[in-house]
This record gives structure tokens, C-alpha cells and sequence, in this order.
């Protein structure tokens, strides 16, 4: 089991997901949560393909956090 970063963005009509650590891997959605569902998907589908195709599958190299500031 390997545990990649995953950047979730709002937009105007509802959330997108992306994997930096695996480019092209994205989902997008109505809710946070449909969001989560679809890019965990993506990911297993994703890495499933590159195996498939003797591709190497970036191993997880980027983090997130949050940061608090006075606003």
C-alpha cells in the first residue's frame, strides 16, 4: 500500500482532484466526497495501466498541508 498526496480544488461548478505524483491521474465531481471516491478510482486505474504497460509507477514523493495565518 502506498499513500500519494492528492491536491482537491473547489471550482465554481463543483471540486476537482489531481495527483501530482502521477501526472495525467485526475477526477472531478459535484461534492468533495464523489470527488474522493472518483480519484482514488483514477489512482488504482491509473497504476494498474502503467504496470500493463511496463511503465515504472512514481512512488510518492509530494506532501500537503494546511497552514493557518491571520487573514
Amino acid at each position: 500500500m502506498k499513500e500519494y498526496a492528492v491536491i482537491f480544488e473547489r471550482g465554481e461548478r463543483g471540486w476537482g482532484a489531481y495527483v501530482p505524483d502521477l501526472p495525467g491521474c485526475v477526477a472531478a465531481g459535484n461534492t468533495r466526497e464523489e470527488v474522493e471516491k472518483l480519484i482514488r478510482e483514477a489512482m488504482e486505474m491509473h497504476i494498474d495501466d502503467l504496470r500493463s504497460r511496463g511503465e515504472p509507477v512514481s512512488e510518492p514523493s509530494h506532501s500537503a498541508a494546511t497552514v493557518a495565518v491571520a487573514a
